[in-house]
């Protein structure tokens, strides 16, 4: 008897632990981006959009990009730069004129404190000569894809050093985007850790390369990656490209943040993921706090 009043004792201890832990939890879990978050407010500081041109070697043209500046960007100080990259069908205007909200979402994020200040650079990350919005998966308009990265390290990132007032070390420079985008992110900035220490990849599509390719050494992503963070919608049916790479960087111990959310292959996605990774970026990271980005509206 006496054993049995002990059992139940400790049951009804584990049950009341559980009731007051699994607050706790749901508190430390990071929310959505709030529905509004994407609308204008008229009461604050704004940043500005430019658009801009280079020269690329590496293509042998002019190339675009349009640039996100924060409220109050001022050349006598230096920023940390983001850049972010776009689908397939898209060009330098996807994220600005698809529905993506990046500078409303900043804006907000700004005025809320959420974010550091950061220079936002979206690249038509089609490299050739003809790199008009196309949603071709073959030819040299796809091949325009791979061909971005040399020309991004070599032609893109230096034009923006020389014109905007911003810092140059790989601990200041991101790389993230969507779709296409999402896989260029992985690919070049796993493959250039030495020039990038926060990889975002939201959907990334099947240009993303194998996951064995992605980290030939994962020691190396251990020590040099500040945040990798990979998101995709539970719908989407790209979603096996994220869990793949998800899956072998868990293998292999390299942190990293996998978040899920109930979504297709859209910017209710996408702009989450950039609302949640931007908060992440440029600051000094816990990984212990990984663990509390699990899907909460």
């Amino acid at each position: 008897m006496k054993a049995l009043s002990h059992i139940k004792v400790v049951a009804c201890a584990i049950a009341l632990s559980s009731v007051f832990t699994l607050p706790a939890l749901s508190q430390g879990v990071v929310k959505q981006m709030p529905a509004t978050y994407d609308v204008e407010r008229t009461n604050i500081k704004h940043g500005k959009i430019d658009s801009v041109s280079w020269n690329s070697t590496t293509v042998g043209t002019v190339r675009k990009a349009t640039v996100y500046t924060p409220p109050g960007y001022t050349a006598s100080k230096k920023y940390p730069v983001l850049y972010l990259l776009h689908g397939i069908g898209g060009d330098e205007k996807e994220w600005l004129n698809d529905g993506g909200h990046p500078q409303i979402i900043m804006d907000n994020l700004y005025a809320d404190g959420k974010a550091e200040p950061m220079i936002i650079v979206m690249p038509n990350g089609r490299a050739s000569k003809d790199d008009t919005r196309s949603n071709s998966m073959s030819g040299p308009k796809v091949q325009g894809f791979a061909t971005f990265e040399k020309d991004l390290l070599v032609d893109l990132i230096p034009y923006i050093e020389s014109k905007y007032s911003v810092l140059t070390d790989r601990e200041h420079r991101a790389i993230a985007g969507l779709s296409m985008g999402g896989g260029q992110s992985l690919n070049f900035g796993l493959g250039n850790l030495d020039k990038f220490a926060w990889i975002g990849a939201f959907s990334s599509a099947p240009n993303t390369k194998p996951a064995e390719q992605l980290f030939p050494d994962p020691e190396a992503a251990k020590k040099q990656l500040k945040l990798l963070w990979i998101s995709c919608g539970t719908e989407d049916r790209l979603i096996t490209n994220s869990k793949r790479t998800h899956d072998y960087a868990a293998l292999k111990g390299v942190p990293h943040i996998y978040y899920t959310e109930p979504g297709e292959h859209n910017f209710k996605v996408w702009k989450n993921g950039l609302y949640m990774y931007s908060q992440l970026i440029f600051k000094p990271v816990d990984v212990a706090s990984f663990p509390k980005y699990v899907y909460s509206e």
